[in-house]
């Protein structure tokens, strides 16, 4: 044990003694039997026994076997003195969580519930919690949480070769089930070709692919172009399971969006371009991505909310009577990344904005320029200039399992980081 421990131990000792024969002015009910001393804080035993009961309570609400009462109240004071440990290296760190944040968190914890904040305070007392403890052990979570983030999550890091290997070897689970909807072109290349004809059959594949990809017509290519039986059926293929499609590109199949060509693929018989044209079988990823501009002003000593909204409504007037959106931006707005491009932010998927902004630019119509709308850069005029929507399952999935194995590596690493917290801390059970 180290020096500085044996101090603690010295110390708590000392007060103990001075406790029970009287001689420190604390009352038994302000201080209470100690259950256990974590680092320079205790554990109260009468805490100990909220705790217990508290877990009892889960338990028995569970309908789950209780387990002796000697094994529940170890493993609820090794709990404890984990939170507490963490707890003390937070308030080191300086983390904190104020008013705002609970009660933000606590109204969309009662919105997910469908309640109004008032409603889930009366659910929680009848399920005999007060409203007080529920944002004392929240502000605890979030706390811990903070701490986690910063010890652990910014270590963990996930590369994009393990979230690929993870679908090579995993990733196909269920994909059986799945079917793909494929059109074919086959640009043929005699068996006995000369090395100038294999060139001139690729220049000829690759730069069809160049053109299906601009727009052209797949079905129209596939009828003028094809050298297979599917020709003068545009290429269909019609619907296929992963086990029907060629080995040839079967792989490549499996990692394709709809409406994706795919490069040349090269076979003795020539070379193939496949496009798939529908999925169905497994849930497909689809999201709307919105091409958007806007104009901001920020608020400062100068300029406050009101004169932010009059001076963005005076440019909306302008618009309207017919000044150019994008040369108001650049000598009007605060945004000056967005500013020198006439105020685009280019083509934005779901959750790349803040949401304010997201939901405002949601509602509107094409070519619609938004009321001011506030969120924490300032104030904005959003005009949405066009939408699509883009099949986006692959990089659905691949965001997936990152988020998996971040998930799991974090797991392995907080269990690691919190025996060793356990381990290198002052800890003496009464």
């Amino acid at each position: 044990m180290s020096t500085q421990n044996t101090m603690k131990k010295a110390v708590i000792s000392l007060l103990t003694s001075c406790l029970l024969l009287g001689n420190v002015p604390v009352t038994a009910e302000v201080l209470g039997k100690i259950a256990a001393v974590v680092e320079d804080d205790v554990i109260l035993e009468q805490e100990l026994n909220q705790e217990v009961s508290t877990i009892e309570q889960r338990i028995q609400a569970s309908k789950t076997q209780m387990p002796p009462e000697s094994v529940l109240r170890k493993q609820v004071l090794e709990k404890m003195i984990i939170d507490r440990l963490q707890r003390q290296l937070a308030e080191k760190a300086g983390i904190t969580v104020t008013e705002e944040m609970l009660n933000n968190s606590a109204a969309d914890i009662a919105q997910r519930n469908n309640m109004t904040l008032e409603q889930f305070r009366a659910e929680l007392e009848h399920q005999g919690m007060t409203y007080k403890g529920f944002l004392d052990n929240m502000r605890n979570e979030i706390i811990i949480n903070q701490l986690r983030s910063r010890e652990i999550g910014g270590r963990i890091k996930v590369t994009d070769r393990e979230v690929d290997h993870y679908l090579e070897t995993q990733g196909k689970v269920g994909e059986e089930a799945a079917q793909y909807h494929l059109g074919h072109i086959l640009i043929a290349v005699k068996e006995a070709a000369s090395a100038s004809e294999i060139q001139k059959a690729q220049s000829k594949a690759d730069n069809l692919v160049k053109k299906l990809r601009a727009g052209h017509d797949f079905s129209q290519a596939a009828m003028s172009e094809s050298e297979d039986d599917n020709a003068l059926k545009g290429g269909d293929l019609g619907w296929r399971t992963v086990n029907d499609i060629p080995t040839l590109f079967a792989d490549k199949v499996s990692q394709m969006r709809t409406g994706e060509v795919a490069d040349a693929i090269r076979s003795p018989s020539g070379f193939h371009i496949i496009k798939m044209l529908e999925i169905k079988g497994f849930d497909n990823h689809i999201i709307t991505k919105t091409k958007v501009r806007h104009i901001l002003i920020k608020t400062n000593e100068l300029v406050d909310d009101e004169e932010a909204k009059k001076r963005l409504l005076a440019l909306k007037v302008r618009i309207a009577d017919g000044d150019n959106f994008a040369s108001l931006a650049r000598a009007h707005s605060d945004d000056k990344g967005s500013a020198l491009k006439g105020g685009s932010l280019d083509w934005v998927s779901p959750g790349d904005l803040v949401k304010p902004f997201e939901e405002a630019m949601t509602k509107l119509d094409i070519n619609q320029i938004s009321d001011p709308i506030q969120t924490q850069f300032g104030w904005h005029l959003i005009q949405v200039l066009d939408r699509e929507n883009k099949d986006d399952s692959l990089e659905h999935k691949k965001n997936l399992v990152r988020d998996a194995i971040r998930k799991r590596k974090i797991e392995e690493e907080t269990e690691l980081w919190m025996r060793r917290l356990r381990d290198e801390a002052y800890v003496e059970i009464i």
